[in-house]
C-alpha cells in the first residue's frame, strides 16, 4: 500500500513538472510597434516654359497716418488694403512668396494661375496688428522686407516676428539702418547688405535669401555687394511686373499708395496684364 502510495507521488511530480516546463516555457517577445511613416511631401508641378512676369506690389505703412507725416502716401488706409486683398482674390490672384517666384523662375515650379507677392518695406507695428490678420484670414504669406533698425527700436518685436513667421511670412533683409547704399564706403556696405543678412539668419533661423534696397537706390558697386552677400534676388522701386530679364538683383516692384484705393490698384494690375 506504502509502496503504491509513493510510485502515485512520484508521477504526481514528473506529471507536474512537465506541465510546469510547458507553462513557463519561453515567454515570446512582443512585437516592435510599427515605425510611423511620414506621407511623402509631393514632388512640385513642373512647367514650361517658366518666365513670365510676376507682379511683385510694395507697400510701407497699413494704417492711418499720422498728423504731419512727411510722407502720408506711403500710408494705406486699412480698410483699403482689406478691400484691395478682396479685389485680388475676386480676379483670381493668389499671393506667393518671393522665393516661390524664384523657384518658378529657376526650376519651373508652378505658381497658381495669377500670382502676386505682397511685400512690406521697413516693419511696422502694423505689420502685425493690421496686415498679419488679414493674410492669415486667406492663408496667404506676406514678404517683410526688415530695417533690422526697426525691429531694435521696437516698431517690431521678436515675438511678433516669429509669429509671423510661423503663419507662412518671408521675411528678407532691408539693411541695418535704412541708409541710401550708394553713398557707403566698402566697409559701411558690406555691414549693411551682408551684415543685415547674418543679423536676421541669427535671429530666426530662416533663409533670408533676397534683398530690398532702401528708396530703390543702387549702382554697380552696391550690386556687387549684394551679389557678394550670396542673395538670390534683390528688388527695386520701378514700374510694371518682375521678370527674370529684368536681372534678378534688380526686379521691379508696382508700389501702392494710399490715394490708390481698391480702383488705384485695380488699374495699375490691368495695365500691365
Amino acid at each position: 500500500m506504502v509502496r503504491k502510495f509513493g510510485l502515485l507521488l512520484a508521477v504526481f511530480a514528473l506529471s507536474g513538472c512537465n506541465s510546469a516546463e510547458k507553462q513557463s516555457g519561453p515567454v515570446p517577445k512582443p512585437a516592435k510597434p510599427a515605425r510611423a511613416t511620414t506621407a511623402a511631401k509631393p514632388k512640385p508641378r513642373i512647367v514650361h516654359p517658366h518666365n513670365r512676369p510676376v507682379p511683385i506690389l510694395m507697400y510701407h505703412v497699413v494704417g492711418a497716418a499720422p498728423a504731419g507725416a512727411p510722407f502720408p502716401d506711403l500710408y494705406v488706409r486699412r480698410a483699403d488694403f482689406a478691400g484691395q486683398l478682396a479685389w485680388l482674390r475676386a480676379h483670381g490672384y493668389h499671393a506667393v512668396s518671393l522665393q516661390r517666384v524664384y523657384d518658378y523662375w529657376r526650376h519651373g515650379y508652378a505658381l497658381p494661375r495669377r500670382p502676386v507677392v505682397l511685400t512690406f518695406d521697413d516693419g511696422y507695428r502694423e505689420d502685425f496688428t493690421n496686415v498679419r490678420p488679414l493674410l492669415a484670414r486667406r492663408h496667404w504669406p506676406g514678404v517683410l522686407n526688415l530695417a533690422v533698425r526697426n525691429l531694435l527700436d521696437r516698431k517690431l518685436s521678436t515675438p511678433q516676428i516669429r509669429l509671423m513667421i510661423r503663419q507662412g511670412w518671408e521675411i528678407d533683409a532691408h539693411t541695418i539702418n535704412h541708409l541710401d547704399l550708394t553713398t557707403l564706403g566698402s566697409s559701411d556696405l558690406r555691414h549693411e547688405v551682408a551684415g543685415s543678412r547674418t543679423w536676421i539668419r541669427r535671429r530666426f533661423h530662416v533663409p533670408v535669401d533676397f534683398f530690398c534696397y532702401p528708396s530703390g537706390r543702387y549702382n554697380s558697386r552696391v550690386l556687387a555687394a549684394v551679389h557678394a552677400a550670396g542673395f538670390f534676388g534683390a528688388t527695386i522701386e520701378g514700374f510694371g511686373p518682375a521678370s527674370p530679364r529684368d536681372g534678378l538683383l534688380t526686379l521691379p516692384r508696382i508700389r501702392v499708395g494710399g490715394s490708390d484705393g481698391v480702383s488705384g490698384l485695380a488699374a495699375k494690375l490691368d495695365a500691365y496684364r
